[in-house]
Parts: C-alpha cells; sequence; structure tokens
C-alpha cells in the first residue's frame, strides 16, 4: 500500500473536518518510532497528541492489557464493577495534590472529563456560570467547544455555543497581557457581566496545551485560588495535556502551592488506551446522585488495566526526573540557535513540555508560515512534530518520556537543521 493510495479512500471516506496533520498511515510503532505503510521510519515528537508518555506499545502496558483480556473486555462498572476501576482511583486519589479527602470518576475522553467536571461543579454549588481563559482548549464537545479559548478550527460553523461561560485573558507577558491585567479583566467581568456569587468554577490549564505551551504564573494560580475562596467558587485544573510526568513531575499542579478542588485528566493515563478521570474534594464529587455520572465505556477494564501499569513505569523508570533532563538537553538545543535563527522568540516550558515561538524577525508578530515550513522539513526528514498557539506560531515537542538517548540525539539533530534550513531560506 502506498499513503497517496490510502489518502485517496480517506477524502472519499471520511469527513474533512477530521483535520489531520501529516498524510503518512501508520503500520507499526515502538517506543518513540513509527513505522508507515512503504516501511518508512519516523520519530515522534507528537505522541499522539501527550498521550504516549510511556512511549508506544510499552512492555509493561501491553502486557498488563493481555492480561486483562484474557479475563473480560467489558461488562460497563455501572452494572457489573470490578475492582481494578477501585483500585485506580484509590491510586489518583492519593497521588493528586490536596491535603483533603478525594474520589474518583472515569470516563473515556478529555472533552468527557471536562464536561463532567464542569457537571459536578454546578451541582455541588448550585451556580452555573464558568469561568475559562482565552487560549485554553476543553475539548469539542459543546460545553468543552464553549470553554475554550480559540475560534479557528474549533468553533466554526457549529453555532451558538453554550450559555454562562465567560473568558478572562491569559498573561503572556511577551504579547502584553501580564497577571494584573487577567486579574483586572476578571474583576471587571464580576462588577459587569456575571455575579460571582452565580459562579460555580473557574477552569485553568496549568500549562496550556494547544494555547501555546504557556505556563500559568505562580501569582496567577494562587490569585485564582484566593478568588476561588473568596466567592465559593470551585477551582478546576484541566491537566488533560499536562498530566503524568510530562512537566517533570507527575501533575504540573505539583509546580504551584495551592491545590485545585476538581482535576481532569486523560491523554497518558493509560498510554494510548482511552481513559479520562476527574479526581477533587470527596463531598463535592459526592454532590451529584446516582446515576448522574458515569457512561457505557467509562472506565473500560482494558485502559484501567493500562493506567495501572502507566503508573507502575513512571515511578519505576522515574520518568518525572527523566522528563526534566529531556526537557533541559531540548532547550539548550533550541536556545544554541537563537544567535542564528531571527525567528525564534521564545522558548519555555516545564520538563519536557517544550514549545519555540516564531515571531517576525525583529517584532513578535505570530509567523505562522515559518513555524509550518518547519514542521513540513522536520516532516521530509522523518520527524513528526505538531504545532500549536492562537496563531499557529508555535512548535510543541510530546516525544516519549521514555525516548531512547540515541534516538532523542537524532531528532534533536532533524530538528536543528530544519530549523536553521528554514531560516535560510527565509533570509
Amino acid at each position: 500500500m502506498k499513503n497517496s493510495e490510502i489518502s485517496a479512500r480517506k477524502n472519499e471516506a471520511i469527513s474533512r473536518g477530521v483535520g489531520m496533520t501529516t498524510q503518512v498511515y501508520a503500520a507499526k510503532a515502538e517506543n518513540a518510532e513509527v513505522w508507515d505503510v512503504e516501511g518508512r521510519r519516523y520519530i515522534d515528537f507528537a505522541g499522539g497528541i501527550a498521550v504516549l508518555n510511556t512511549g508506544h506499545r510499552h512492555p509493561k502496558v501491553i502486557d498488563a492489557v493481555k492480561k486483562q483480556l484474557d479475563c473480560f473486555t467489558h461488562t460497563c462498572h455501572q452494572v457489573m464493577p470490578y475492582e481494578n476501576y477501585v483500585a485506580l482511583a484509590e491510586r489518583l486519589n492519593k497521588l493528586l495534590p490536596g491535603d483533603f479527602p478525594k474520589k474518583t470518576i472515569f470516563a473515556t475522553t478529555g472533552a468527557e472529563a471536562v464536561e463532567n467536571a464542569v457537571k459536578i461543579a454546578r451541582c455541588a454549588t448550585g451556580r452555573s456560570a464558568v469561568i475559562a481563559f482565552t487560549g485554553g482548549f476543553h475539548g469539542r464537545t459543546f460545553m468543552g467547544m464553549a470553554l475554550t479559548g480559540k475560534v479557528v478550527p474549533y468553533k466554526v460553523g457549529f453555532g451558538a455555543m453554550m450559555g454562562d461561560v465567560f473568558h478572562v485573558p491569559f498573561p503572556i507577558e511577551m504579547h502584553g497581557i501580564d497577571v494584573e491585567t487577567s486579574l483586572d479583566v476578571l474583576d471587571k467581568l464580576f462588577k459587569a457581566d456575571v455575579d460571582p456569587k452565580r459562579v460555580a468554577a473557574i477552569i485553568i490549564e496549568p500549562v496550556q496545551g494547544e494555547g501555546g505551551f504557556y505556563e500559568v504564573p505562580r501569582a496567577l494560580m494562587k490569585a485564582l485560588r484566593q478568588i476561588c475562596d473568596e466567592h465559593g467558587i470551585l477551582l478546576i485544573a484541566d491537566e488533560v495535556q499536562t498530566g503524568f510526568a510530562r512537566t517533570g513531575k507527575l501533575f504540573a499542579m505539583q509546580h504551584h502551592d495551592v491545590a485545585a478542588d476538581l482535576v481532569t485528566m486523560a491523554k497518558s493515563l493509560a498510554g494510548g488506551f482511552p481513559l479520562s478521570a476527574v479526581t477533587g474534594r470527596a463531598e463535592l464529587m459526592d454532590a451529584p446522585g446516582p446515576g448522574g455520572l458515569g457512561g457505557t465505556y467509562a472506565g473500560n477494564p482494558l485502559a484501567i488495566a493500562a493506567a495501572h501499569a502507566v503508573l507502575d513505569v513512571i515511578e519505576e523508570e522515574k520518568l518525572c526526573d527523566r522528563a526534566n533532563q529531556l526537557g533541559a538537553r531540548l532547550k539548550q538545543r533550541l536556545q544554541g540557535l537563537r544567535s542564528d535563527v531571527a525567528q525564534i522568540s521564545d522558548i519555555r516550558g516545564p520538563g519536557f513540555m517544550i514549545a519555540v515561538e516564531f515571531a517576525v524577525p525583529g517584532s513578535t508578530k505570530p509567523n505562522a508560515d515559518f513555524t509550518n515550513a518547519v514542521r513540513l522539513r522536520a516532516l521530509e526528514k522523518g520527524v513528526i512534530l505538531l504545532t500549536c498557539g492562537v496563531y499557529s506560531n508555535v512548535v510543541r515537542f510530546l516525544a516519549p518520556i521514555t525516548i531512547q538517548d540515541e534516538v532523542f540525539n537524532e531528532a534533536l539533530d532533524v530538528i536543528e537543521s530544519s530549523i536553521r534550513e528554514c531560516a535560510q531560506e527565509a533570509k
């Protein structure tokens, strides 16, 4: 088979609404390497959009799933429950930041986790309004779209969004918005648009994913905690992309000295198997009545088994330390390009959640064309990259934290040469 042949079939069979970064069709994968249907090898710096922190087909994850396959694949936990669901909830309750009793529910996708967190917040508080941040991404369901702070491509053509959702500018100092500005807008929002006593929750990603890998300043997170406490608002941390060692800690909220009331997670929780979760204060999680939460496939036993293995791998292989080491090496390589590549405007990110932002030389004006050129050049050389940002001018690096040193070094060489070549051609 040829990639081009499958692509032609895809155009006839699949909605164009399913956007695709590449037309490279995967045939097999191992850790940080993928081979397409034509036999070409690629180094995966996308990780299924932050899903594969423990790599493709980690042996312990695959072994756990095979053992579960020999037992049963589905009963629906709400009909005939299973112990490993309970055990995983117990583990997450202990691991999540916050010195208070916690409870957990499982779902299937990150968007479902966000939807359930909002349901829980509304039920627990008796309020309806939710505040999110510009640039944030929270899913493609209607509530997820409403919360997401980016119009193209997520909201275009889908009509009116869910009501009682408000946005505050996310602080990005290089783009002229600081923490004080964000908090001032929030204060004005309370005075002009929504009574804080009607706000159920404020939701925020500790590091924005689709928005450009901007980290929440500690001053903002601390202020949000104080504002939430003052007005009886719940703080929701969306850890769907930041969770499970990506930022150098198991959860990104561990970089802050405050805890969220509810935390959503998914992506790398189950190492490539569909599983999401909401963990939060026990009294809040118990607010909905029986049957108010759940889903037919929520907490699928195969994914639950995979998640147990993922948590074991993160601990046994010290992936938080590994993330910090890899991130430091990547940042060092990118910093070494700054004197020769005028398009680099920023290099940032905690742990191995690193991004490089490109701008028009001599300014902070986003340079989406250059960014895409870098992505395409790297793809030609066998490295899969993803872009992000409201202006699509950021390359984000999401390789497995388990990537072998020799493969990592090979990828760094490709990334450097791709950026240098694109810069030279832009002169």
